[in-house]
Parts: structure tokens; C-alpha cells; sequence
């Protein structure tokens, strides 16, 4: 068990996991989010979080590698760690929504170096039955597409489109792989990643929605995209639900650092709601999207207010 807070006299970063590169995740996609919405206050706020997070989960990388790699290589071969690939690939999205393209293609670049070596690492070490984390191939993969795809739009290069749609494609057989291994008791009794079942689909549907909406595919390719993006968003929906039930039925209100592997679903598919709206051309998902947002928002708030007010929680 490692301390959430490092020890008097170590670094901010010493105690944090792989794990806590959801938080990023979270924060990140909610800014997305409250853009889409107008809100931008709160937009700027969560995003200015999320990069600091960021810069503290960079350093604790950084420090492991340099100074520590018999513990470096131990987190690289988990799950969690790809955390680190979807972080990334969150925050450039968002800032490529503010035109800050070039950062945007930095953070693109370094995702795509860390993920093919992190993904290999962590299939490796797959087990018969995991938890949901195992589902960060299909979210890392995607988060890839997402931020191509995006910097495609932004800066109009079709070869960043294509790229896109290959991790798209990717990212869907990665989770059917990862659905294999899933232990589906995770369900009644996770601790908080199990909900990236749901979150993986949703961030394939909102790669899907910006493949949608590139003006590179048409004709057949334009409505297979489409329907990849209806299918996959009413997957992500279902899994919602049975999430939410399962959690009603077994509650579970004790912080674990793994909670915010929960919230990161939930803002995820607010998301990818909002915006499959314009281009599948379903207007009632645009305004099912700004309540599921505001959901997430909330899930967001109680999660760190628990942990905020109980500094002494731990963490696996």
C-alpha cells in the first residue's frame, strides 16, 4: 500500500501510482465537456487542474526512470499505466479546442511514443480474469484517435484523419480482447475501474463522432462511420446503466484512488453524447449529454471532497 501524500521531505510525486493518471483523465474530459456547453470558467478551471496534475505525474515518471527502475518497470507492465498515453491524449484534445495546435501535436507525438511500448508491456502481463482497468488498451488507443482526429479538423491534414481511423479500428479489437479478460464480478464488487468498460466505448463512439464529422469520408464511408458512432454510443449507454444499478445495489462509498477511473467514464460519455449530436444528426443526444456532464461534474466533487476531507485514505 503506498500513501496518497508522500512522507515529510520527499518529492510531491513519490507516493502517487500509475492510478492517479485517471484524475488527469477526469479533469480533462470535463473541461472538454463544459467547453462543448459554453460553460468556460469552469472549463479553464478544470483544465488548468489537469495540467498541473499532469506535470506531477510527468515528474514522478521521469523520476522512476532515472532513479528507481526496478519500480519503473513494475507499474509500466500494469494496466494503470497506460493512464499515462490517455492523460496525454485528453489534455492535448483540449488544448487543440483552445488553438493551441502545436502543444496539441507535442502531446500527440508523445503519446504515440509511450503507447506502443506500454501496451506491449501490459498485454504481456495479462491474467485469465482483471479488473476493468484492462480496458485502458481500448481508452489509450483511442485516446489517440481522438486527439488525431482532432488535430486533423484543426489543422486540415487528411493523413492525421486516416491515422485516426486506424487506432479507432484498433482501439475496438483491443476491447474485445480486453472483454475476454475481464472478470465480470467486477461488476457487483470493483473499486471504482471497473466503469472503464463503459468508458472505453464511450471514447471509441466520440472517435467515432470526429471521424464522422471530417470531411475526408464520404458516401459509404461517411454512414459506416456514423453507425459505428450510434453503436457504440448506445453500448457505452448500456453499460451505464448496468454500472449504475450494479452500484445502487452494492454501494460502495469509501474512497479508493481508483474512483477516479469512475468519474473519467462518466464525464467520457457526456462527451461523446454531445458531440455524436451534430454530426449522426440525433439531436436529443446533445441535450441527454449536458445532463450526463453534469453528472459527472458531481461524481467529480464528491470524489474529491472525500478524499480532501480524508487526507490519511489510502491507496492500492
Amino acid at each position: 500500500m503506498k500513501q496518497v501524500f508522500p512522507l515529510p521531505g520527499r518529492p510531491l510525486w513519490s507516493g502517487l501510482s500509475p492510478a492517479a493518471g485517471a484524475a488527469v483523465m477526469a479533469a480533462g474530459i470535463l473541461s472538454v465537456g463544459m467547453h462543448l456547453i459554453g460553460r468556460e470558467v469552469l472549463s479553464l478551471a478544470a483544465l488548468v487542474l489537469a495540467a498541473a496534475l499532469w506535470l506531477v505525474l510527468a515528474a514522478a515518471f521521469v523520476e522512476r526512470l532515472v532513479a528507481d527502475r526496478g519500480r519503473f518497470r513494475a507499474e509500466a507492465d500494469t494496466p494503470a499505466a497506460l493512464t499515462g498515453v490517455a492523460a496525454t491524449t485528453v489534455l492535448g484534445t483540449r488544448l487543440s479546442q483552445l488553438g493551441w495546435q502545436t502543444l496539441a501535436a507535442v502531446l500527440l507525438a508523445l503519446a504515440t511514443v509511450l503507447w506502443p511500448w506500454l501496451l506491449l508491456a501490459v498485454i504481456r502481463n495479462w491474467k485469465r480474469r482483471m479488473p476493468g482497468a484492462v480496458f485502458l488498451v481500448c481508452v489509450a488507443t483511442e485516446g489517440l484517435a481522438v486527439l488525431a482526429a482532432t488535430l486533423a479538423a484543426a489543422l486540415h491534414h487528411d493523413w492525421l484523419a486516416q491515422a485516426a481511423l486506424g487506432a479507432f479500428c484498433l482501439g475496438l479489437l483491443l476491447y474485445a480482447v480486453a472483454l475476454v479478460h475481464f472478470d465480470f464480478r467486477e461488476v457487483v464488487r470493483g473499486a471504482g475501474d471497473h466503469w472503464v468498460a463503459g468508458g472505453a466505448l464511450a471514447i471509441s463512439a466520440l472517435a467515432a463522432s470526429k471521424l464522422t464529422a471530417s470531411p475526408v469520408w464520404t458516401g459509404s464511408a461517411h454512414t459506416a462511420l456514423r453507425w459505428a458512432t450510434l453503436v457504440t454510443l448506445v453500448l457505452s449507454l448500456g453499460w451505464y446503466a448496468l454500472l449504475l444499478a450494479a452500484e445502487l445495489r452494492q454501494w460502495r462509498p469509501h474512497y479508493d484512488i481508483r474512483r477516479w477511473a469512475t468519474v473519467f467514464p462518466l464525464g467520457m460519455t457526456a462527451v461523446a453524447c454531445l458531440s455524436a449530436s451534430a454530426p449522426t444528426g440525433v439531436g436529443w443526444l446533445s441535450p441527454l449529454g449536458e445532463v450526463l456532464l453534469w453528472i459527472a461534474a458531481g461524481a467529480w466533487l464528491l470524489t474529491f471532497t472525500v478524499l480532501a476531507t480524508h487526507p490519511g485514505r489510502r491507496q492500492p
